[in-house]
């Protein structure tokens, strides 16, 4: 399914299943993603800024040039993520997985968080 550039923007989209979906450029500012799947979904460019992902599923997920300023990524699966130019700035990421997650210089983490602790390579 394609829904590139889609203006999802605070929607109640908890528990949807948006696994392989093209989100590429989609604008998903605060919405509620709460336990989704977006397994293998292509999220590159997209806006998630405020977005709630507490304990979604985004294994091998497409971050690239992603915006996650100040959402919350609590307990979420990132496992084999491309997170290259992403920004995390004031991102919850606490409990979340990230072991084989890419990353790169130019990826914004939080304040405080260790990429290369959390499994990032």
């Amino acid at each position: 399914m394609n829904l590139s550039e889609a203006n999802l923007s605070g929607m109640n989209l908890s528990g949807a299943n948006l696994s392989r979906v093209s989100l590429v450029e989609a604008n998903l500012e605060g919405a509620n993603l709460e336990g989704a799947n977006l397994k293998l979904t292509r999220l590159t460019r997209a806006t998630l800024t405020g977005a709630n992902l507490r304990g979604a599923n985004l294994e091998g997920a497409v971050l690239v040039e992603t915006i996650l300023r100040g959402a919350n990524l609590e307990g979420a699966n990132l496992e084999g993520t491309f997170l290259m130019g992403a920004t995390f700035e004031g991102a919850n990421l606490e409990g979340a997985t990230l072991q084989r997650a890419v990353g790169d210089y130019w990826t914004a983490w939080p304040e405080g968080f260790d990429p290369e602790a959390g499994g990032v390579v």
